[in-house]
């Protein structure tokens, strides 16, 4: 049976985006997919973070979700956050096209990412290699610019 999530991403100014979340059974990887409108051209750190709550904008949604307590990583790295997405980038015409394929996602169990936030960030994420305290939390992504909590779709 395949598992599938959607997230619409809503922000403080013009950046809007739907992100769709596939998979096809508990032990397969997850197909991220979708597009992000609004934002300034280049990369752009994309992570889950833990809690689905966004009363007080992206802010409440806290910080990437990390059930492992792993310091923050790349995609590809052994060593990160199940949330880190690493980048998505957007081109000159402000949309970030977004087809990711990520292990360590999963929609089913108690380490499931629906109702979780998605985010996007303002600037690019540098997967941990930054040299400082931030990088390891972080990536120096900075400000959230759009977020929007991951929900069950048919």
């Amino acid at each position: 049976m395949v598992l599938k999530a959607v997230c619409v991403l809503k922000g403080t100014g013009e950046v809007t985006g739907t992100v769709y979340f596939e998979q096809e059974n508990d032990s397969a990887a997850v197909k991220v997919t979708g597009e992000i409108k609004g934002l300034t051209p280049g990369e752009h750190g994309f992570h889950v973070h833990a809690f689905g709550d966004n009363t007080n904008g992206c802010i409440s949604a806290g910080p990437h979700f990390n059930p492992h307590n792993k310091t923050h990583g790349g995609p590809t790295d052994e060593v990160r956050h199940v949330g880190d997405l690493g980048n998505v980038t957007a081109g000159e015409d402000n949309v970030a096209k977004i087809s990711i394929v990520d292990k360590q996602l999963t929609l089913t169990g108690p380490l499931s990412i629906i109702g979780r936030t998605m985010v996007i960030h303002e600037k690019a994420d540098d997967l941990g290699k930054g040299g400082n305290d931030e990088s390891l939390k972080t990536g120096n992504a900075g400000g959230r610019q759009a977020c929007g909590v991951i929900g069950i779709t048919q």
